[in-house]
């Protein structure tokens, strides 16, 4: 990974979990990522971080476990979202399929703004609860 001269590396974003295996999972299989070596499993318990990476072994979504963290609530209330994934897909038949996919893999749809002309999207929600947004972009 290449670093810019004077600026720090983003290494990897970070999201706080109940369960890191069941979010790491769900992001794995939505995004083609897989298992840094080590984090594969099985767990003995639940373990404390988890690390997916790229085809080249870049580091690209850690879960880290935090006991009792409520589910987020949006788009408004308590607790608020903090941050959320922005994907983006090429087309609206290629959003209509990834959103199918993360739906049978534990997403929920928040928001529906597909047939929006300027920017089709979905809100969902992860298994954890935080809500990322699918696009045409």
């Amino acid at each position: 990974m290449d670093q810019r001269p004077g600026f720090p590396l983003l290494r990897q974003t970070v999201i706080d979990t109940s369960d890191p295996r069941t979010l790491a999972e769900f992001y794995r299989r939505l995004l083609g990522l897989r298992y840094r070596e080590g984090d594969e499993g099985p767990d003995e318990g639940t373990p404390d971080w988890l690390t997916l990476v790229d085809d080249a072994g870049a580091h690209v979504l850690a879960f880290q476990h935090v006991a009792g963290l409520p589910r987020p609530a949006w788009p408004e209330g308590t607790p608020p979202q903090m941050m959320h994934l922005d994907l983006m897909v090429s087309d609206t038949d290629d959003l209509a399929r990834q959103v199918d996919t993360a739906r049978a893999l534990g997403a929920e749809v928040v928001r529906d703004r597909s047939d929006d002309p300027e920017e089709p999207l979905y809100v969902l929600t992860d298994p954890s609860g935080h809500p990322f947004c699918l696009f045409v972009g």
